[in-house]
């Protein structure tokens, strides 16, 4: 199961009804590459947060045949359109949401880019750092978003205050530990582009691109890397079919590196294994703990945080007030989509700049890269 998997079970509303925040403020109106009348990580995922945080209306679709996109129309009650460009053109769409295969993204955003609507584009952004740089460089000017939601959980964005506040104090170093049962594992033929890596859907990319990031929010960007990676499972059975199919992406990865400061990071993502799939990440600092932990991907699953102050046992902390705009859905798997759609719509509508663009996807994937390039090499690369 893959993190779209455990996204894509949301439940998917009929319509994209507004909050009462939202019934005095003009409607967002949205338009989705991608959406399924069956279901899917646009309908499963998408569409449940837009209606939770209200304001956003759907009114038009892009899907992945002529015939499915009829059937969508049908089940979401909008028009379908031919392509992303056509759909982006339409006079009542201000933001485009692309929500369909890596390897597809850059074909679908820079028509609508081209058109000069804001566009949502999903994580992994691009194949490879290249591809992300071609991308934001079309967005200049244009406001845009990328699927990095564990930046908007209202956890990591605590822990990124107690951190900036001092609560640890000097951070010394953070250890992340991160595994997934997929990528080894049985897999379905739907998922199987998610083993190639070279179509950028990769654990590396999926699984370890979304922690990194939220651990970045919390303690900064890495100066330097070394990496070590493998290929532990080179074939993975399929879940039906009765055979093995090959496995090009690495399913362990290991780096360790230099944060603004002088404090070193070292983390270890797993893939394939049987059991204990999770996060685990501890900052250790001059004057105290932070750990985090989560019993999946961090950003789609509920995270506990333990701290102390001095030489005290680490306790469990409770969220404070403020943080968590939506707390009925805080064990769902939309939860940071939620916000990252409150913050996507704040800004539409004129607010502040909180949720990650293009830039900050370029960012991430400069780390990946460097990161390919370590394990290459044997050797640290600098960013």
């Amino acid at each position: 199961m893959t993190t779209g998997d455990v996204l894509g079970r949301a439940t998917r509303p009929n319509d994209l009804s507004m909050s009462s925040d939202a019934t005095r403020r003009p409607l967002i109106g949205v338009g989705v590459v991608g959406l399924s009348a069956t279901g899917g990580w646009g309908a499963g995922a998408h569409l449940p947060a837009l209606s939770t945080v209200g304001g956003f209306e759907l009114r038009g679709l892009v899907g992945s045949s002529p015939a499915s996109a009829r059937a969508a129309s049908a089940v979401h009650g909008v028009p379908a359109y031919a392509s992303a460009g056509a759909l982006a053109e339409a006079d009542d769409i201000d933001l485009v949401v692309v929500t369909v295969k890596t390897p597809q993204h850059r074909d679908l955003v820079l028509p609508a880019l081209g058109a000069g609507k804001a566009v949502f584009c999903e994580w992994p952004f691009a194949v490879d750092l290249r591809e992300a740089e071609d991308m934001a460089a079309a967005a200049q000017g244009i406001p845009t978003f990328v699927g990095l939601q564990g930046r908007s959980s209202p956890t990591f964005r605590w822990l990124a205050d107690l951190v900036s506040n001092g609560f640890v104090g000097e951070v010394l170093s953070v250890t992340i530990s991160t595994a997934a049962t997929e990528w080894g594992t049985p897999v379905s033929e739907r998922m199987l582009y998610t083993l190639d890596r070279q179509l950028g859907a990769t654990m590396m990319a999926i699984a370890f691109g979304h922690a990194i990031d939220s651990v970045s929010m919390v303690v900064g960007e890495l100066q330097d890397v070394v990496a070590t990676t493998a290929i532990r499972h080179p074939h993975v059975p399929l879940i039906h079919g009765g055979r093995d199919v090959p496995m090009t992406a690495e399913d362990q990865i290991a780096i360790s590196g230099t944060l603004p400061g002088g404090a070193v990071l070292s983390a270890h993502q797993r893939g394939g294994i049987a059991s204990g799939a999770g996060f685990s990440m501890t900052v250790d600092g001059s004057d105290g703990t932070l750990q985090a932990t989560a019993p999946n991907h961090p950003h789609v699953t509920p995270v506990t945080v333990r701290g102390a102050r001095g030489h005290g046992r680490p306790t469990e902390m409770p969220l404070p007030d403020g943080y968590d705009q939506y707390p009925r859905l805080a064990r769902s798997p939309i939860h940071t989509l939620a916000h990252a759609y409150g913050g996507i719509r704040d800004q539409l509508l004129g607010g502040a700049a909180v949720v990650p663009d293009f830039d900050d996807a370029v960012i991430r994937h400069q780390l990946l890269d460097a990161i390919t390039r370590s394990a290459a090499s044997g050797r640290r690369v600098h960013r």
